[in-house]
């Protein structure tokens, strides 16, 4: 006796045929996080970023992480508009900084070696202050004076 074989694809072939479907969508950068983010416009990159809008969220920052993916960053929230100052204590990756005044405009950006207890400081009052991976502004020629499009539209800060 022989066994005809079915037109119609197998139990397997579709599985299969699913699994790569679904993993081209995974692939697809996304924030694991609990915090709210928001998507900024720099220059010519739309990003998604965390926010850090709370005094608990905003002292831990990006400390342990260990590392993030390139396009992603953290947004910090300020109720008020004054000089900031950052520091990498317990941070493991370096970072950027924009530090942003109240109408989205980028006063100044630094670059922070991680595990420093050494003082980053605002060129100016700063309501916003944005970390990307080390050297993301100057890969994506973002400099002071230029517009970190979206940061008005963040959650506001909670005290």
């Amino acid at each position: 006796m022989t066994k005809l074989k079915s037109p119609l694809p197998s139990v397997k072939t579709l599985f299969l045929i699913g699994s790569i479907f679904l993993f081209g969508f995974s692939c697809h950068q996304t924030i694991k996080t609990d915090l709210p983010t928001v998507q900024l416009r720099l220059g010519e990159k739309n990003i998604v970023v965390e926010v850090a809008n709370k005094p608990s969220t905003r002292s831990a920052g990006l400390m342990f992480r260990k590392e993030m993916d390139p396009d992603n960053g953290m947004l910090f929230v300020f109720a008020d508009n004054t000089q900031r100052a950052f520091w990498m204590k317990n941070t493991l990756i370096p970072l950027s900084i924009a530090f942003i005044n109240e109408k989205g405009v980028i006063l100044n950006i630094l670059e922070m070696p991680p595990e420093t207890e050494n003082s980053f400081f605002s060129n100016g009052p700063a309501k916003y202050a944005l970390e990307m991976n080390a050297g993301w502004f100057e890969r994506n020629k973002m400099k002071p004076g230029d517009l970190a499009g979206g940061v008005l539209n963040s959650p506001r800060a909670e005290e």
